[in-house]
């Protein structure tokens, strides 16, 4: 089944483990023999990811800079993947350890099995929000200039300015056409409201289906997330420039919210209100990609991070479309200077 023609069922047979009463599972951690985890949770909650992060910005360049994901990870650990025990004093603990010079190994009790794991997943599904970055900044002539900085480099799909509303529905049923559960979450909005690229990555499917309506597909340059968008604008769900293999920054227009889907017509509003199905998928084996194992995660929490971070986009009078509104190049990715200016057929700047 490929996971671009409908969406995955693979949520089913994880709600099987459980009833097997296997609520805590780590799969064997990565190797070069090519083991990979069939299975992946994330729940780490809104404030533990903000204050890891922050921590991970502030030490930035520091002696002792400290990594989100290993601080994040550790604390795993110690709460056996529990996290409805989370409490904001024990992650200060673990960041303080980090800042003072102990290493994950110093605080993990051994448990190197569990640890692998977590940071496994938590890089598969975090390892490209924070890092260096340029962006470009209005000056007080209104001229402009490009700056270079750390930290969030990604963005919540829907445009700065525009309102949505969302609860976290990952695992609810879904009728239409099988049983399944749905594997993303939904953000109800206005038609016509600006989709944005979350990170820099790869466009590998577009296109309609029954299910998704006109629907994007775009891949982490890393190539471990997949993330999903669904039920874009009856005709006209694209930027028209856009096709598949093109690069996108995060934070690009690459549609915009409608109601499509849930009908065999081609460009039908089978939805009953506007909405953005987004979703994101783990890939640490290529033969997940497309398959019966696919790894969906609730994405529930990740949105509430993303609000924090918008980018806008403003209107293009000429083609009718959306465009952001400031340049923003994810300086983790080679050339990618070069591409928003060939993009925007503009001639790059000396040094």
């Amino acid at each position: 089944m490929k996971q671009w023609m409908k969406e995955s069922v693979v949520f089913g047979t994880i709600l099987s483990f459980l009833s097997l009463g296997l609520w805590f599972f780590y799969p064997q951690p990565l190797t070069v023999t090519g083991n990979f985890p069939t299975w992946a949770e994330f729940d780490v909650p809104l404030k533990a990811m903000q204050k890891a992060g922050q921590a991970d910005i502030d030490t930035y360049q520091q002696e002792n800079h400290v990594d989100w994901i290993e601080a994040l990870s550790c604390l795993a650990v110690r709460y056996g993947g529990n996290w409805e025990q989370y409490q904001g004093k024990d992650l200060d603990r673990v960041i303080q350890s980090l800042k003072d010079g102990e290493k994950p190994e110093d605080l993990i009790s051994g448990n190197t099995k569990g640890y692998d794991y977590y940071q496994t997943v938590y890089n598969a599904v975090l390892g490209g929000f924070i890092g260096e970055y340029q962006i470009e900044e209005a000056e007080e002539d209104g001229a402009s200039s490009i700056v270079t900085n750390y930290g969030v480099k990604v963005f919540s799909p829907i445009a700065g300015g525009y309102g949505y509303s969302h609860y976290d529905d990952f695992g609810a049923g879904r009728s239409y056409g099988f049983a399944r559960n749905h594997l993303g979450n939904d953000l109800l909005g206005s038609v016509g409201t600006p989709i944005m690229a979350v990170e820099t990555g790869t466009i590998e499917a577009m296109g309609w289906n029954e299910y998704g309506g006109w629907r994007i597909g775009i891949r982490s340059m890393d190539k471990k997330r997949y993330y999903y968008y669904a039920h874009l604008q009856s005709g006209h769900p694209y930027v028209f420039t856009l096709s598949e293999g093109d690069t996108v920054q995060a934070g690009d227009v690459i549609g915009y919210l409608g109601m499509t889907g849930y009908s065999t017509t081609e460009d039908t509003n089978g939805m009953k209100k506007p909405h953005l199905h987004f979703g994101m998928q783990l890939v640490f084996d290529e033969s997940q990609k497309e398959s019966d194992q696919e790894i969906w995660i609730d994405v529930y929490e990740i949105v509430k991070f993303l609000s924090k971070h918008r980018s806008y986009a403003q209107k293009d009078e000429k083609t009718g479309d959306y465009k952001r509104s400031a340049a923003f190049f994810d300086l983790s990715v080679e050339s990618g200077v070069e591409i928003w200016y060939t993009n925007h057929n503009k001639k790059i700047p000396s040094e």
